[in-house]
C-alpha cells in the first residue's frame, strides 16, 4: 500500500506579513490618567445665593488655661495687633485689654459714630 503524497505548498498565494506590534504608551502606576477631572465638577448655580449679614470678624481673643497649668492668652486683631500674656494675672490683664481696644479699634468703629459721640 502507498500513502498518498500531498500536493506541495504554493508559494504565490502567501499572504503580506503583518507589521511588528508596536510597544503601547505605560500607563501611569500612581494617580489618574492625564485628562481626568481637569475641568472638574459642574454644579448648577442657586437662584438665591446666601449672603452674610454684613458682619466679619476683626478682633480675636484666645485663652488657653489647661487644668493645672499656666494658662495663656493672645488677643489679635485686624489693625496690626498682635499681644500674648503667660499668667493668671496678665491674662486678665490682657482681657480687659483686649475688650477696650474692641471699643476703640479704628476697623470696629465708623467715622459716624466717633462724630455723634
Amino acid at each position: 500500500m502507498t500513502t498518498p503524497r500531498l500536493a506541495p505548498k504554493s508559494l504565490t498565494g502567501a499572504r503580506p506579513a503583518l507589521p511588528a506590534a508596536r510597544p503601547s504608551q505605560p500607563r501611569p502606576t500612581v494617580g489618574e490618567p492625564k485628562g481626568a477631572a481637569r475641568k472638574g465638577v459642574r454644579t448648577p448655580l442657586r437662584s438665591e445665593p446666601q449672603t452674610g449679614d454684613g458682619r466679619y470678624p476683626v478682633a480675636w481673643l484666645t485663652i488657653t488655661a489647661p487644668r493645672g497649668a499656666v494658662p495663656t492668652a493672645t488677643s489679635k486683631c485686624l489693625c496690626g495687633r498682635d499681644r500674648c500674656a503667660i499668667g493668671y494675672r496678665r491674662v486678665l490683664a490682657l482681657i480687659a485689654d483686649h475688650e477696650d481696644h474692641r471699643e476703640n479699634c479704628p476697623f470696629r468703629v465708623s467715622p459716624e459714630g466717633r462724630t455723634a459721640a
